[in-house]
This record gives structure tokens, sequence and C-alpha cells, in this order.
């Protein structure tokens, strides 16, 4: 499984902002899947709390959804606008690197396509 998977539905214009598209699907996904633990990664920090979070493990370019499973299921979410944001060297080293363990890895654009990644994700650990 040692591919990165691209969940993109061709949209192209005016979109919510990643952040706003996230919180949906992460909404959703409590809502539809309330045994399903993801855990944070990114987000605004001070110079201090980036340090103490970088001692204590956290690694740059981790993958904003990470569910814990067999397969893991690692997805770095952008805009539903595949022009509006981009995934870094460090994203796509990450998103390299879980695949290559065998992590579900997948880039999504918007919280509909994260969906259909989840989908196909639990098509596999449901077998």
């Amino acid at each position: 499984m040692s591919e990165i998977k691209l969940y993109d539905s061709g949209f192209r214009g005016e979109c919510p902002k990643e952040v706003m598209e996230q919180i949906t699907f992460v909404n959703i996904v409590r809502k539809t899947y309330p045994n399903i633990t993801h855990i944070r990664n990114e987000g605004s920090r001070t110079f201090n709390q980036a340090a103490k979070q970088k001692a204590e493990g956290m690694v740059k370019g981790a993958s904003d959804i990470i569910i814990p499973a067999s397969p893991a299921f690692v997805c770095e979410f952008k805009r539903k606008d595949k022009t509006k944001s981009k995934v870094s060297k460090e994203q796509m080293a990450y998103l390299e690197q879980s695949a290559a363990l065998g992590a579900f890895s997948c880039v999504a654009y918007g919280y509909e396509q994260a969906l259909l990644a989840l989908k196909d994700w639990e098509k596999i650990i449901n077998k």
C-alpha cells in the first residue's frame, strides 16, 4: 500500500479556507464514527510552544488527519480548490514515509473528498 492517493473533485473557484473544511470533516466524522479518534497536529503556536512540541516529538510536515488503526489513516487536508493550496515538501515526505510503512496515505481537497478517502480506508479495515 505504498502509494499516496489523491482525492480531488476538480472543483475550481471560491471555496472555504482549509480550517473551515477540516472542522466540517471532523464534525461529520465525530457524529458518524464516534469510535474514531483523530489527533490534531498543526495550528498556530508561539515559538516556545513549537519548541516544546518539537522536543516532545512533533514532526514538521505531519499530516492534518491521523487516525490510528491498522492500517493508519494519514490524510493531508487542503482546500477544495486544489489551486488555492500547496502540499509542502515536508508534508509530502511525511505522506511518503507513512505510505512506505503501510498507512493509507492521501491528500484530500475539501471535506467531501476527505470523506470519500475515509470510506475507501474503511473498506480496507473492514475486510
